[in-house]
């Protein structure tokens, strides 16, 4: 298999796994020293698993859907990204919903002993929406929670509010292109080694 191709099995692999609850098969696919920052943990790949298998256990049984994955390779580093939706059930005020969260998914990647190994998984949040099951059924966002929550990931912080969450209002969003920005010359700088 050529480089390209493993890193887009190893990044399928790890969104698959955390989909169907296969923590240890997730956690495998992550080196020891990685770190996780999006909107609801920002910590090591073994805290990120752990935290998964909670929210899970909490009733957030997200689901992905992916677009296909860009990989770059500069010698033993990757940089991929791909765009995706996170879908999450929700219930508010005993309706169903489906929240949706657009986003766009970028890993470091590195090979190591001639294997390729995850080093990061950031996130730029685009939009977001609540579909509810039920057409007509509809719920309201207090007023304090929709002024505080930022517009790019809204919804999706409600979501994790309402489980318990302290969700991260600093993350990169549509809403301000200056946090995009920043994380893009970030992922570049530490391609170009």
């Amino acid at each position: 298999m050529d480089d390209c191709s493993e890193i887009q099995q190893l990044i399928l692999r790890e969104r698959y796994s955390r989909d169907f609850g296969l923590w240890e098969q997730m956690l495998c696919c992550f080196r020891e020293d990685a770190h996780i920052d999006i909107s609801w943990i920002q910590g090591s790949a073994k805290d990120f698993v752990e935290g998964s298998k909670d929210m899970a256990a909490r009733g957030m049984k997200a689901t992905h859907r992916l677009d296909p994955i860009l990989v770059n390779i500069n010698g033993n580093r990757a940089l991929a990204t791909l765009g995706g939706i996170i879908d999450i059930p929700t219930v508010i005020d005993e309706k169903e919903f489906t929240l949706s969260a657009y986003s766009q998914f970028y890993y470091k990647v590195d090979k190591r002993a001639g294997s390729w190994g995850l080093m990061s998984f950031q996130a730029i949040y685009r939009r977001d929406e609540l579909v509810p099951a039920r057409s007509g059924d509809c719920a309201r966002m207090p007023d304090e929670l929709y002024a505080r929550f930022r517009p790019s990931y809204r919804n999706l912080c409600w979501s994790l509010h309402m489980k318990g969450y302290e969700p991260n209002l600093t993350m990169p969003g549509s809403d301000k292109p200056e946090t995009v920005a920043s994380l893009l010359e970030e992922l570049e700088s530490w391609f170009a080694g």
